[in-house]
């Protein structure tokens, strides 16, 4: 068999069709993958590290703005749209897929069309709680629609069309304990665990004000930090505490740029600061940990948001809004939460009744039957 993948832009695009692809190869040993993905974005690094090939297509994304640089901006998109399926066409007559799989980004929408037009089967999963305008212009062309939410049948005009699957998390997710993963980390086990991510990138405002936290840990012995700054802010969130907190070190916090071990870290952590990216929240609800969580603004549809609520409305997460906190009252509900254990146990239990753990399964298994 021989499968083509499509995904895009961020993480929480990737990793759940490079989910899907590692089941579908264990499955299928003998099958042949290929990935299309857009030209300088995050899966042309991603997807190779995971074993697979990719081929990048030229792509931009919609401006929503209403000034002239947003109208040239988006005339060039349709032009780039017109380009990468013309591009995908020749791809698909070369490779020969079986069915072709897009698990969102704008890259999905040449890819999909281009597969629909020469008659191969395709399917397209969104995993946030809101469907993007990518997979809402898909929905009449593509020959499954796969959702996380059941919730999110409601927005699409023909709901009995969608099947929701959750959201699937790759198989690294099931591979430690809490105590193993502490022990491989080299983190003590009978201090609890903060896991601070915001993204590949990073986000400026958390950056800033986890940054203004880590100097008020000195002297504190109550948790340990891991704190992701993303690719964006590293540099700059290194030299600030170079001067604020040069030896966060030895009070028990490490920054990084990129947090690549994701499984462990996530399964060593005790409470975790993110952002609701529903790939994040598909992992955490797997791995039933409690959660603060910081919606992303910056998103179309406010869907962030949205989706973290289903996970507030359960009792598994915390949600707080830019804007409406400090480094002070951060540190303050951080240290409230960790001392209040059974609320995080009650947390814990709360994320995993949202979790569907056979999420990959019931993906791949929609997408053998489209090939009968």
């Amino acid at each position: 068999m021989r499968f083509v993948f499509t995904c895009g832009g961020t993480a929480g695009h990737i990793n759940p069709a490079l989910a899907v692809a590692g089941r579908l190869r264990e499955l299928l040993p003998d099958s042949e993958f290929l990935f299309l993905g857009a030209e300088g974005k995050m899966e042309m690094q991603l997807v190779p590290m995971a074993g697979y090939d990719i081929k990048p297509l030229k792509i931009t994304n919609i401006s929503r703005g209403k000034s002239v640089k947003a109208l040239v901006h988006n005339i060039q998109t349709v032009k780039n749209v017109a380009g990468a399926t013309r591009e995908t066409k020749k791809i698909l007559k070369d490779f020969k897929p079986d069915v072709v799989i897009g698990t969102g980004g704008y890259v999905c929408y040449p890819v999909l069309m281009a597969a629909s037009k020469l008659h191969i089967p395709t399917a397209v999963h969104e995993s946030n709680a809101v469907p993007g305008l990518t997979t809402k212009m898909l929905s009449a062309h593509v020959d499954k629609i796969m959702v996380g939410f059941e919730e999110s049948r409601q927005y699409y005009k023909n709901p009995e069309r969608v099947e929701v699957t959750g959201t699937p998390v790759r198989g690294e997710f099931s591979c430690y304990t809490k105590d193993s993963a502490k022990a491989q980390l080299g983190l003590p086990a009978d201090k609890p665990l903060v896991v601070s991510v915001w993204g590949s990138l990073g986000a400026g405002h958390m950056n800033k004000i986890v940054t203004e936290m880590i100097p008020k840990l000195r002297g504190q012995d109550d948790f340990r930090l891991i704190h992701s700054a993303g690719s964006m802010y590293y540099k700059d969130v290194c030299e600030k505490l170079s001067e604020t907190a040069p030896d966060h070190g030895e009070y028990g916090v490490d920054v990084k740029e990129y947090i690549y071990d994701m499984p462990r870290v996530m399964a060593a952590a005790d409470l975790i600061m993110c952002r609701a990216g529903a790939s994040t929240l598909a992992e955490l609800t797997y791995m039933g940990k409690p959660v603060i969580i910081v919606p992303s603004p910056n998103v179309t549809n406010n869907h962030q948001e949205k989706n973290a609520r289903v996970l507030e409305r359960a009792g598994g997460a915390k949600v707080l809004l830019e804007g409406e906190f400090d480094a002070d009252s951060l540190l303050d509900e951080l240290k409230a939460l960790l001392a209040d254990e059974e609320k995080l146990s009650g947390m814990s239990t709360a994320m995993r009744s949202l979790a569907v753990p056979d999420a990959t399964e019931k993906i791949c298994g929609i997408i053998l039957d489209l090939l009968h």
